[in-house]
């Protein structure tokens, strides 16, 4: 069912939508489907516009890509491409695909759709373009043969393999037919054109998207599911209390005492475990007070971390835009912490030395931890004489404020979730200016920055690495763009029926269906 429009969808599923929750529970559980409860709505279906955690669900779960990720520490996997070669100097890749691989309305995945799936998402220029920005070039793609497609890079890219499971192959047969005028974006957005081992059932907006299973997909064997659900729920506690009845098999945003209130509870498993998942509140840094370097070092000062670290529970201190575990993180970095005299020295420079202002933060609603750390900014802030105004906002209309300074608040706190397990990933994302407009970096934007990221993604050789990211760091620390909070531990619930399910510290909250099974 991969060639449904939303409408459809929605006027198929009237008689369900009227379900209560409990029977949805009964009707999964007859059916085999995998109930997931996430605060999170998926803004659209178009693999190459869209990002975030709930959109890389629903995309790696209908689509494919050419490898997948599995492990811990992660690594690429066969999936489109069954083998692959590279260059010696690391800037021609060469991937053999699977002949058996099918899109869903039976035509081959070859070497031409690969091509096409890469050139559009380069021609849009969105969604997660940014992961190959500079490194795939607009005709550098090939098609050799039907089954063989080279890449011949623009530079070298070390984690080039790693970025792959995010980008993507569409069908442009179907792509074509509904094109129109805006490379079909539009047709895109509302139906699946894919080859994953599932298509969407329904699609009801605020509310959840079912999955089902294809019959006679490409891939076989994997998990005993017919499907799946994402129950959007808005309130961990709720969340919570659909894993303790069993309505929901697996909870992706629980707070630390969510977890301590489920801990020995029958029937469910808990796992705490770190991950590349960062939590910072930015700034903005180019309209409003917040435009002032030296009023944003000055509350990067007066911030209660240890209030913070208090409320996160399950997690560490960041002293940094990078994780320490990772490649590339400076360990003489000197972060911002608590210092009330030197807040006021740093005030005292600013357009507003006696405070006297009121600014604004927007977090997600119904994430108490969210809600938590806007109090602790709201009482640090207090101390400079700035008032806080705390709002909050549905996930999609957050992420719409982030298309300009003058719609962004002042403050806005994100999570960001590493794709792949390297330093380029939460640097590129979250601080090159090519992200603005993205809520990932809504507006910073440091031309430094932009070069020493980018000279990093080009340089093959460990140490000058290294270096170029600790000079990343001291520069975006020096800029006070974000108040670097914490790094959270992965805090899922499951229920002990889920089967299959196995950690790996990239994109943990958007799990593969395939493998999974309910026992």
């Amino acid at each position: 069912m991969t060639d449904m429009t939303r409408r459809g969808i929605l006027a198929g599923s009237a008689a369900a939508a009227a379900l209560l929750l409990v029977g949805e529970g009964a009707m999964a559980q007859s059916r085999r489907i995998l109930v997931l409860t996430s605060n999170q709505d998926i803004p659209n279906f178009d693999p190459h516009l869209a990002s975030g955690y709930s959109t890389a669900w629903m995309m790696r779960n209908v689509y494919d890509s050419l490898v997948r990720v599995e492990g811990n520490p992660p690594k690429p996997a066969p999936l489109l491409a069954e083998s692959w070669t590279i260059s010696p100097d690391g800037t021609e890749y060469v991937f053999k695909l699977n002949p058996a691989a099918r899109f869903n309305d039976g035509s081959p995945v070859d070497a031409a759709a690969v091509v096409y799936s890469f050139e559009r998402i380069l021609r849009l220029n969105r969604g997660n373009v940014w992961m190959i920005a500079g490194i795939v070039k607009p005709g550098s793609i090939e098609a050799v043969d039907a089954q063989t497609v080279r890449f011949r890079l623009a530079t070298a890219f070390v984690p080039f393999l790693q970025v792959l499971p995010w980008i993507w192959i569409v069908n442009p047969r179907q792509v074509e037919a509904n094109k129109g005028s805006d490379d079909g974006q539009a047709w895109l957005r509302a139906n699946v054109a894919g080859s994953g081992a599932f298509a969407v059932r329904r699609a009801e907006p605020g509310n959840l998207y079912e999955l089902e299973r294809v019959a006679g997909n490409w891939r076989q064997g994997g998990g005993n599911l017919t499907g799946a659900i994402w129950k959007i729920t808005r309130e961990t506690a709720t969340q919570r209390l659909m894993i303790q009845r069993g309505e929901a098999q697996i909870a992706l945003d629980l707070t630390s005492e969510d977890m301590d209130t489920l801990k020995n509870r029958p029937g469910v498993d808990l796992l705490i475990e770190p991950e590349y998942r960062t939590f910072q509140i930015k700034m903005n840094t180019r309209h409003g007070a917040t435009m002032d370097a030296n009023l944003r070092r000055a509350i990067s000062c007066a911030f209660n971390y240890q209030a913070m670290l208090d409320v996160a529970g399950y997690a560490d201190l960041m002293t940094g835009p990078l994780p320490e575990s990772i490649d590339g993180f400076d360990k003489t970095l000197q972060p911002w912490r608590t210092d009330l005299a030197r807040a006021k020295e740093f005030l005292a420079r600013s357009a507003h030395p006696n405070g006297g202002i009121k600014l604004t933060i927007t977090h997600v609603s119904g994430l108490e931890q969210q809600r938590r750390w806007a109090l602790v900014l709201l009482d640090s802030l207090r101390a400079l004489n700035i008032e806080l105004e705390i709002r909050s906002a549905i996930w999609p209309d957050l992420v719409a404020s982030c298309r300009s300074p003058e719609t962004l608040s002042d403050f806005f706190p994100v999570y960001q979730t590493a794709n792949y397990g390297d330093a380029d990933n939460l640097a590129y994302a979250g601080y090159h200016s090519s992200r603005n407009g993205n809520w990932q970096n809504p507006v910073y934007s440091n031309p430094k920055v932009d070069a020493l990221i980018t000279s990093a993604r080009a340089e093959a050789d460990p140490e000058k690495r290294r270096a170029l990211y600790a000079e990343f760091q001291r520069t975006v620390m020096e800029d006070a763009c974000d108040i670097f909070g914490v790094l959270e531990r992965r805090k899922l619930a499951l229920r002990n029926t889920v089967k299959g399910f196995a950690f790996t510290p990239v994109a943990s909250n958007a799990p593969e269906l395939f493998p999974l099974s309910l026992g």
